[in-house]
């Protein structure tokens, strides 16, 4: 059997039970991926927003003690 041959059949397999795994997952239902999504953007918004305040502070900070 030539590699090109070979090689095809080895993708098809991994194919095959690629499909076969994903089958096996439980996939989340339209309410519960916007709700996930919604989770997820406003934590990314009050992270950012807590990284933001302590640049801000300690900026100020460090102003204060090299003057």
């Amino acid at each position: 059997m030539s590699k090109i041959a070979a090689w095809s059949r080895q993708l098809r397999q991994f194919l095959d039970e690629v499909n076969v795994e994903l089958k096996k997952c439980a996939w989340p239902t339209r309410p519960e991926l916007m709700q996930s999504t919604v989770v997820v953007i406003v934590s990314v918004i009050l992270l950012s927003a807590f990284v933001a305040l302590s640049d801000v502070v300690t900026r100020f900070a460090l102003e204060a003690v090299i003057r």
